[in-house]
Formats: C-alpha cells, sequence, structure tokens
C-alpha cells in the first residue's frame, strides 16, 4: 500500500511549572492500546507550519495564543504508521508554547482527540512512564526545550515505521498521571 504524505505541526504546550500537555488517544492496533501525544495536526491547504499550530491549539484546547508565543521549531520527526487500514508517511515539526496558570484554567480539552483523557507531565515523570508517548524519548529530549537556549536548527529525532518499531509497546496500563483535569 503506497503511504499517504502527511505534514504536522506538533506543540509542545509547557505550563508555569514546566509540566508538558500531552493528550491521550486510542491505537487502531491493538484493543485498549492507548497513546500519549502532543496538541497538533495536520497543516490545511494554503496554511504554514506555524499557523496550522496555532490552529491546533484552539481546536484541541479552545485557547488561542498569537503567533509571537510559539517557539522556532525544535524538533523534527518523519514516522510510517497505519490507522484503521490506511498508510500514511508523516512529517513532523515539534515548537514549544508556554502558558500561564490562567491560560491553564481557561482550557477546554477536546475529548475527541483526547478520548482517554489528558495531563501535565513533567520531563521526570516522562522519562519514568511505561505508558507509550510520542515522540519517543520525551523525557530525555524536553530539558534542553524548557532550558530556551538558541535554536540554530531543530533536532532531527528520527525516521521511524511504527508499525514495525519493536519498541512501540502499546499500552494498556495507567502508570502514568491522572488524566481528566488539569491541576
Amino acid at each position: 500500500m503506497v503511504p499517504t504524505e502527511r505534514f504536522t505541526s506538533r506543540v509542545l504546550i509547557v505550563d508555569e511549572d514546566d509540566r508538558l500537555l500531552l493528550l491521550c488517544g486510542r491505537d487502531p492496533r491493538a484493543p485498549g492500546a492507548r497513546w500519549w501525544f502532543t496538541v497538533g495536526g495536520g497543516v490545511e491547504d494554503g496554511e504554514d507550519y506555524a499557523g496550522a499550530a496555532l490552529r491546533e491549539i484552539h481546536e484541541e484546547t479552545r485557547l488561542r495564543l498569537p503567533a509571537s508565543r510559539l517557539g522556532p521549531v525544535a524538533w523534527t520527526r518523519q514516522t510510517l504508521f497505519s490507522v484503521d487500514g490506511h498508510r500514511f508517511d508523516q512529517y513532523e515539526e515539534y515548537r514549544l508554547a508556554r502558558v500561564t496558570t490562567a491560560e491553564v484554567s481557561a482550557m477546554r480539552v477536546d475529548n475527541r482527540e483526547a478520548r482517554y483523557g489528558h495531563a501535565w507531565w513533567t520531563a521526570a515523570a516522562l522519562a519514568a512512564t511505561t505508558e507509550t508517548v510520542r515522540p519517543k524519548r520525551m523525557g530525555a529530549l524536553l530539558p534542553a526545550v524548557l532550558a530556551g537556549g538558541p535554536v540554530e536548527r531543530p533536532l532531527h529525532l528520527g525516521d521511524f515505521d511504527e508499525d514495525t518499531d519493536p519498541d512501540w509497546g502499546p499500552s494498556v496500563s495507567s502508570d502514568g498521571p491522572a488524566t481528566g483535569s488539569f491541576r
């Protein structure tokens, strides 16, 4: 099957306590399996990556941020995967967006995107979890982004085939942080 190309803009939404908002959704490859992922989604026709990021933030959290609140591209990733019988070849860009406590309180996460909830994760919790989180190694990678140093060029996290990845490990446990609330 020839994969469909997909281009996405992902957002590392981080609160004042350096916690990252992740959504938890179903993994259609294994019954009961789930995974944690960042806010973000596909770039639409006529849209640039930053515009897609801002639109996705609003669609998934109801929060409207100005473009000036988005950081530069911190990471990129290329991944092949299948969902519901369709194969995708997806390019991803990841940017940081810091939010205030008031903005966190105003967020309303779309439960169609976060079917199994959402949570704010510390880098330490991400590094320690056995839950499936994408991109991989986020707990080890996040501190450098949070430190806020200059980004000369984005870090390419690699090229992956999620369908054949031996480290996939679909998760049905719940050892991650509590889901469904912001604080």
